[in-house]
């Protein structure tokens, strides 16, 4: 099956493909007890991410839940925050802003903006409980060039919906 990785370790942490080198992160850790983010199995795209405090989500009720870390992210990459599909599918909760985006320039505290969508079920977590997974990925350099029309596709101007069912 799947080989666990130890935590914070660039070896066992490095990625899936050894044609490139891992970026070095600086990680800030704000709450002593809690975990810092790690991937689970060789190969795995996201780290999962782990709240700071115990905290109950009422039925529709959000609530950005601190994760006790910050990061460095370098300039060229941002951070994504993603639901965790277990919580999705078992309790109804997702992230209100998916992708939570984080920037390179910033150095706050992360947190998880979580929603419950379950319509009955109080959602309790405890600190160090997993809540969301962190996906660190490589942007392109960006140049908008102003136009008068832009090439024809064969979608053209078809928005949503319009594939079909």
């Amino acid at each position: 099956m799947y080989e666990r990785i130890r935590p914070m370790s660039c070896e066992s942490n490095t990625s899936y493909n050894d044609d490139h080198s891992p970026i070095i992160i600086p990680i800030q850790r704000l709450e002593p007890s809690n975990p810092l983010p790690r991937f689970a199995y060789v190969g795995d795209a996201g780290m999962d991410l782990r709240a700071a405090c115990d905290f109950k989500l009422a039925p529709f009720e959000r609530m950005a839940v601190p994760c006790g870390m910050a990061l460095a992210i370098p300039h060229g990459y941002a951070g994504l925050v993603l639901p965790r599909s277990g919580l999705a599918a078992k309790h109804g909760i997702s992230l209100v802003n998916s992708p939570g985006l984080i920037d390179s320039n910033y150095r706050g505290e992360i947190k998880s903006v979580l929603i419950n969508l379950d319509p009955t079920e109080t959602f309790a977590a405890h600190a160090g409980d997993r809540i969301a997974q962190l996906v660190i990925i490589k942007l392109p350099a960006v140049c908008l060039t102003e136009t008068d029309q832009l090439d024809t596709t064969e979608r053209g101007i078809g928005g949503f919906g319009s594939s079909g069912r």
